[in-house]
């Protein structure tokens, strides 16, 4: 359901440039009237707020039910740093982060993790920007299981687009839950985004667009 607080993040996101309204391609070769591209926040002021946001998301769904998170190389970086610090800020919750480097250094401390360093037992959270095609966390699951005996009970994300994935009928949010067993999060959703747009007369013709994509490619 539409409540304030996704409104205030999907009116955050097109203040910021980073959702899209227009005529766009996803890596996966389907046309979108839509796209997200967190690549786009830019200033101190942006990803602070951004932060608030992933950091409210964590505490409304698992409050401090985890040792750990996780940011995946390049977009989960910024963005497990800055709900690090939210939840420390916002909610007194001073939980350790780390993130993967793409090269594993050779030299100094060596390896392919930075920052916290997982232990057994640990129960990891993973921070991400959105799920397409799960190919992030298909990447992610061997690094941290390969790093310790951990768990990822829950995944954040921006938005859950909400398109069909690898087997029909199913959206690769529901492939991830059912694979590694982990929950998946999003702040918004694709209907969050499409009922954004309908209560709002000067974005018919994308409301129009939007339903043609999601009749042909979202599961709900």
């Amino acid at each position: 359901m539409l409540n304030d607080s996704k409104i205030r993040f999907i009116e955050f996101m097109m203040s910021c440039d980073v959702l899209r309204f227009g005529d766009f391609v996803t890596k996966s070769g389907r046309r979108t009237p839509y796209f997200v591209n967190t690549g786009l926040y830019r200033t101190g002021a942006q990803i602070a707020k951004l932060g608030d946001f992933y950091a409210e998301c964590v505490k409304e769904n698992c409050g401090e039910a985890f040792e750990a998170m996780f940011g995946p190389a390049y977009k989960g970086i910024p963005l497990v740093t800055t709900t690090a610090a939210s939840l420390a800020r916002n909610y007194g919750m001073d939980k350790p982060f780390f993130f993967n480097r793409k090269e594993a250094k050779d030299h100094g401390e060596g390896g392919s993790l930075v920052g916290y360093k997982p232990q057994d037992g640990d129960r990891v959270i993973i921070i991400e920007d959105v799920i397409t095609a799960g190919t992030a966390v298909r990447e992610t699951m061997p690094l941290l299981l390969g790093a310790a005996k951990v768990t990822a009970p829950h995944m954040f994300i921006s938005v859950n687009r909400c398109e069909v994935g690898q087997t029909p009928g199913k959206t690769a949010v529901m492939e991830v839950m059912e694979e590694y067993g982990i929950a998946v999060h999003a702040i918004v959703t694709a209907l969050d985004i499409y009922e954004y747009l309908k209560a709002r007369a000067e974005y018919a013709d994308v409301t129009k667009l939007m339903e043609e994509y999601m009749d042909k490619y979202c599961v709900f």
